[in-house]
């Protein structure tokens, strides 16, 4: 508000890591003003934010919401941001931005300098002119030379305006998932729906969501490439249900969701917090959908999955249906949405009531996958209700829908018999490439394992499981019960939590789990370990024996992201972390350090501005002989610059950081 009162005549939102602060930040400016938004994030070399979000999911994401237009700066040089847009442009449907560095940052006779020249730095931008870039600029490192060489090179270069006008495609906080045609069939898992769940139903009741976890890993290993997420019983906040389910999978699970509800508050409630471009499930030609959800439809940027029936009935034919596909989507363009934003559901009839039901469905997917030109999608299982053996029918049914054009299916991935048919009818319609799904499945069979059920599991199993999964609520429970059987708790926290959160700290090198995971990990296991702390024996070595460690954000930079999962992760390996917060001086932090004794003085820096600040730090211990190590880390820090400032260890990430402070403390 204070900038409009100001006169702005634009937004930039940019440098931002988490693709949720930035949907925020452009859901306010929108609310506030019609004025052009660009938003740009900041990735790695490896095409990832700092929360694991890829480029194309934030692209998807930020365009739909409304975005002017999207880009990168910050983090990389020319070289890896040219990738980067190259990837992007075939799918962008506004302009791109690229702003990149000038190379890698260096510390030379105390000042950070980066190693690009105007020159070298000039080179690359033609070949961000071939590749589509819209817009672009300099970020660390560049002066307005840099920009007077950039705007020569680009003289004579013509834009190359967006190469798509609409993309069917939906995210999730992490991944995009691309809609367009002739690909695989699309499965959305269907089994996050209290309906006919006793054990899911008791649990949303009691405020729990282990089994809207177990459903959404089981359904993402059978092959779903979206959940779809349903709250609706009586008994419970549907909303707030909705919205707690929302927030776990969007850390949970990497799959874009589905949004089912019949309620339209619901369904607004959560695509205000999806930190991703969702599937609306569903808006018919009903007037209080039509009204109410449409509009919130566009509001936030989501697809849609089109229901052909209205407020008096439900067509029997194609043709009743197809008038009522024309009906919605005319409205549905008024408010700027294309075909390629809307899913016709095929609307299944049982064949038990009505055996033309199955062919006037198929008659319609027809004609919206040939003629009409639209995705379509099926609640598969109504084929068959009433009848025996149902999964042969419903897989006999996908067989013919998917030959006829369907694209997406609401199912159940777990039955088998179903999956196949889907695999074997992508190879034999020719949208399974090379027959590549279909090889990876069956060919290795004898390799598979299989998983033990958790029923099975011990209470020391149950417990490492929690911390894997990030479930801070129920490991309580589990811990509770281990110390009702006199499980001593040295060995719950050696052989449960520890083992589980070195698992978590390996599959995050991996890049198998992303910062989100990991703190959900982390606050697991402090859940645990704080019940645990009061019983543990003090032994030579164990926990109980903690080395005290300062942390804190340097003079002048007020990020402190990374600083805190590296407090919280110190914790939960038994350190006593002491966090003095952001823009701390240096006087402050050996202050500190004296004053509790500390083993280690842990120091973050994101900006190149303020990384000068860690050599102050450093070279005032030495002054006042404190004989705590030192470590540094943060986006811009490198082990060259930790050697430079002559710190005593440098650490990437959290898990690089414990690894440091216990080789530093003698513990490793």
């Amino acid at each position: 508000k204070g900038l409009l009162d100001g006169g702005v005549d634009l937004f930039v939102i940019e440098t931002m890591l988490d693709i949720q602060e930035m949907r925020a930040a452009l859901i306010a400016v929108k609310e506030s003003c019609d004025l052009p938004v660009i938003c740009t994030m900041t990735f790695a070399e490896d095409g990832l934010t700092l929360t694991g979000t890829d480029s194309l999911a934030a692209l998807i994401t930020l365009q739909s919401l409304g975005a002017s237009a999207f880009g990168c700066n910050c983090s990389v040089g020319p070289e890896a941001m040219l990738k980067l847009i190259k990837n992007l442009k075939p799918y962008a449907k506004i302009p791109l931005l690229a702003k990149p560095n000038a190379g890698l940052p260096k510390l030379i006779d105390g000042k950070t300098v980066f190693d690009m020249d105007k020159d070298e730095f000039g080179s690359f931008v033609p070949q961000f002119a071939e590749v589509g870039v819209n817009l672009f600029g300099g970020c660390c490192g560049t002066s307005p030379e840099y920009i007077k060489v950039s705007a020569e090179k680009l003289k004579n270069a013509k834009p190359i305006l967006p190469k798509v006008e609409s993309l069917s495609a939906v995210s999730s906080s992490r991944k995009g998932l691309l809609l367009t045609r002739n690909i695989p069939l699309v499965v959305i898992g269907e089994r996050i729906n209290p309906t006919g769940k006793k054990t899911l139903q008791a649990q949303l009741k009691e405020g729990k969501f282990d089994e809207v976890r177990r459903f959404a890993s089981e359904q993402a290993e059978s092959g779903a490439k979206m959940l779809d997420v349903n709250m609706g019983m009586s008994g419970i906040d549907e909303k707030e249900m909705m919205l707690k389910s929302v927030k776990l999978l969007s850390t949970a699970s990497d799959l874009p969701l589905a949004i089912d509800s019949s309620n339209p508050d619901v369904i607004e409630a959560a695509l205000r917090v999806y930190p991703g471009r969702a599937l609306i499930n569903s808006i018919s030609n009903e007037k209080k959908k039509i009204e109410k959800l449409l509009p919130i439809a566009a509001k936030y940027g989501a697809m849609f999955i089109l229901l052909p029936l209205n407020d008096d009935e439900i067509p029997q034919t194609a043709d009743g249906r197809i008038k009522e596909v024309n009906k919605v989507f005319t409205e549905a363009q008024k408010l700027g949405f294309t075909k390629d934003d809307i899913v016709v559901d095929g609307l299944v009839l049982t064949v038990s009531a009505d055996q033309n039901a199955a062919k006037e469905t198929l008659k319609l997917i027809n004609w919206c996958s040939n003629e009409f030109g639209v995705n379509t999608t099926v609640g598969l299982s109504n084929v068959s209700f009433g009848l025996p053996e149902r999964k042969l029918v419903n897989a006999a049914f996908l067989a013919m829908a998917m030959y006829n054009g369907l694209s997406m299916a609401i199912a159940n991935p777990n039955e088998e018999i179903l999956m196949n048919s889907k695999l074997s009818s992508d190879v034999l319609t020719g949208n399974d490439k090379g027959s590549k799904e279909y090889i990876a499945k069956f060919s290795n069979i004898a390799k598979e394992t299989i998983t033990k059920p958790k029923d099975t599991l011990s209470i020391n199993e149950l417990i490492y499981q929690c911390v894997i999964e990030g479930n801070k609520e129920t490991i309580v429970e589990h811990i509770k019960k281990a110390i009702e059987q006199k499980i001593e708790a040295n060995v719950l926290v050696n052989d449960s939590l520890i083992k589980a959160i070195n698992k978590v700290g390996d599959l995050y090198d991996k890049k198998v789990y992303f910062l989100p995971q990991l703190i959900a990990s982390a606050e697991a296991m402090k859940s645990g370990f704080a019940i645990l702390e009061p019983l543990l024996t003090k032994k030579e070595g164990d926990l109980t024996q903690k080395a005290k460690v300062i942390l804190a954000t340097v003079k002048g930079d007020i990020h402190d992201i990374g600083k805190n999962i590296v407090g919280l992760m110190l914790k939960n390996y038994g350190f006593d972390v002491i966090d003095l917060g952001k823009d701390v001086p240096a006087e402050t932090i050996i202050e500190e350090a004296l004053k509790q004794k500390a083993s280690l003085i842990g120091l973050s820096a994101l900006m190149t501005t303020t990384m000068v600040e860690m050599k102050t730090v450093v070279q005032l211990a030495k002054a006042k002989n404190v004989s705590a190590k030192i470590f540094i880390g943060g986006a811009v820090i490198s082990e060259q610059y930790a050697e430079e400032i002559e710190a005593n260890g440098y650490a990437k990430d959290s898990i690089e950081a414990v690894k440091i402070a216990k080789k530093l403390c003698g513990m490793a």
